[in-house]
């Protein structure tokens, strides 16, 4: 007759507080996570409530996890090597439960400079690759692309507008 042990079953993923610790806290230390996506992994593991504030707190406390810290490396790494948008970026943050005043004081970080020379070689990429019958088609669905990556259109229209005079200037 095998014994009863303290361990979780193969079936379940219960773990320690301590166990459940030091785990986040090594996934922690080698990249950014927010406080949603370690409460998301205790859940997972089939933690109380009282464990998971726990483990949380000490998280933050010992600075394994700042939803701040996190949120800036975020837009930073959207915005740079993924090319998204304000909007795409802003409501990948929501998804992942960050404040609201953390969202807005992070994304209000990257100028409308930033978003321009990152849509700019987007579009203009892009440009080569559409079929269009005219100029106003070609603008239309190179709007629909730019707003498909988050830009806002004020940005997606000034980069059109400005594609086109360098198109004409280039043609002359």
């Amino acid at each position: 007759m095998k014994q009863k042990t303290e361990f979780a079953t193969p079936h379940s993923d219960h773990r320690s507080e301590n166990d459940a610790y030091l785990t986040l806290a090594a996934l922690c230390a080698q990249t950014e996570h927010c406080q949603w996506e370690m409460q998301e992994k205790m859940r997972r593991w089939e933690m109380s409530e009282e464990e998971q504030a726990r483990v949380m707190q000490r998280l933050i406390d010992e600075r394994y996890v700042d939803d701040e810290r996190y949120a800036r490396a975020f837009v930073k790494d959207k915005v740079r090597y993924n090319k998204w948008g304000r909007r795409k970026v802003e409501q990948a943050l929501w998804q992942k439960h960050i404040a609201e005043d953390i969202r807005q004081r992070t994304l209000d970080e990257i100028s409308e400079e930033d978003y321009l020379a990152v849509l700019r070689p987007l579009l203009k990429q892009k440009r080569k690759s559409i079929k269009a019958a005219n100029d106003y088609e070609l603008n239309q669905k190179l709007a629909r692309f730019a707003m498909s990556r988050g830009f806002t259109f004020d940005i997606i229209s000034q980069c059109i507008h400005i594609d086109d005079e360098e198109l004409v200037e280039e043609d002359s």
